[in-house]
């Protein structure tokens, strides 16, 4: 198990997506620390702008934090941000996200998530970037049932365009780090939750419709698994990643290939709490927070949906130290204690 290594406060870190649930969380812990944080953002529609700007305001408060307002397909935008601001390590979080969205509008995916992340990827080349660290998303193992996921796996089945898009930016980011000897890190993330979170998550909706006495729609008659990750253990998982750049794998077997790893500094993980919740009693630790019982409406699976997702982690314990923990019990209680208190209920 690896020491964990301390954050280099004399770098400039990129954050895109600033303004949204993961990034607005990893901003603050960088600011946290001592580093000094840009934070690119578009401010889309996709969900309540007035939440994004809420969080933004907050981040905004602290000096060593500077905002740019700009969409990733904005070559000229993102080009200019990485000269003017000498940046030295991205995390790309920004990305248009949602499984079931992508089925309405799929030419958004394809514009924020694959040219969006292609001028991240020339601006990371070109600006010599130590480390680029990017959101991938536990949806690329799509129909894939061998349990738990493993990075190791393959991962060629998605069954969304939104993780077909995600699984195209770690294609995409292993050709930099081979051509280029950019050092690349892929997160999948696993169902994250939390305050500040994102109102199209299960838990946001939910809770909105027990408080308003609405019925909640149960999908896959309430048969699904999620490996539920609270927002700090993911944050606490990133900030380690980003320390611990990739080196070139020389036990990397082009034989017998694994596509976590490489012979180029490049490498993915899962990270996630490694122990799937059912979603009855994710609505159940809901209920007894709220002290409300819910009205349910159960209906079949959604299209694009999976029915559980489970994380194998070892590989993230082995390399930093690190192993999500946070119970669903604790994590459920203090996303409603932060909802009670934003919208005053």
């Amino acid at each position: 198990m690896s020491d964990y290594k301390k954050l280099d406060t004399s770098k400039v870190y990129l954050v895109t997506g600033a303004a949204g649930f993961i990034g607005f969380h990893l901003s603050k812990r960088l600011l946290n620390e001592g580093c000094k944080v840009v934070g690119l953002d578009n401010l889309n529609e996709y969900y309540d702008v007035n939440l994004k700007k809420a969080r933004l305001n907050i981040l905004k408060q602290e000096e060593n934090f500077q905002f740019v307002y700009a969409n990733l397909e904005d070559k000229e935008a993102i080009d200019s941000t990485f000269k003017e601001y000498h940046i030295n390590i991205v995390v790309n979080l920004a990305a248009q996200a949602g499984v079931r969205y992508s089925l309405k509008d799929p030419y958004t995916y394809i514009n924020s998530n694959i040219y969006g992340f292609m001028n991240i990827l020339e601006a990371c080349r070109h600006n010599n970037v130590e480390h680029l660290v990017y959101a991938s998303s536990s949806s690329v193992y799509g129909s894939n049932e061998k349990m738990p996921f493993s990075t190791s796996d393959n991962v060629d089945h998605p069954v969304s365009l939104y993780a077909a898009t995600k699984k195209s930016n770690e294609l995409m980011a292993h050709v930099y780090s081979h051509l280029y000897n950019i050092p690349t890190t892929g997160l999948r993330f696993f169902t994250v939750y939390g305050p500040w979170g994102r109102p199209d998550m299960a838990l946001f909706v939910f809770t909105k419709a027990i408080l308003n006495d609405e019925p909640i729609k149960v999908f896959n008659y309430g048969k699904m698994e999620r490996d539920f990750t609270y927002i700090d253990d993911i944050i606490e998982g990133v900030i380690r990643v980003i320390s611990n750049p990739p080196k070139p794998n020389k036990n990397y077997d082009k034989l017998n290939p694994n596509p976590s790893t490489s012979y180029a500094p490049y490498k993915i993980y899962n990270i996630g709490n490694n122990k799937p919740v059912q979603l009855m009693e994710f609505i159940e630790t809901l209920e007894k927070h709220l002290g409300k019982k819910a009205q349910k409406e159960y209906l079949p699976l959604q299209a694009g949906d999976v029915p559980k997702t489970y994380a194998d982690v070892d590989d993230l314990i082995r390399d930093v130290g690190f192993k999500p923990d946070t119970s669903i019990d604790e994590g459920i209680g203090k996303f409603v204690k932060w909802y009670r208190e934003y919208y005053q209920v």
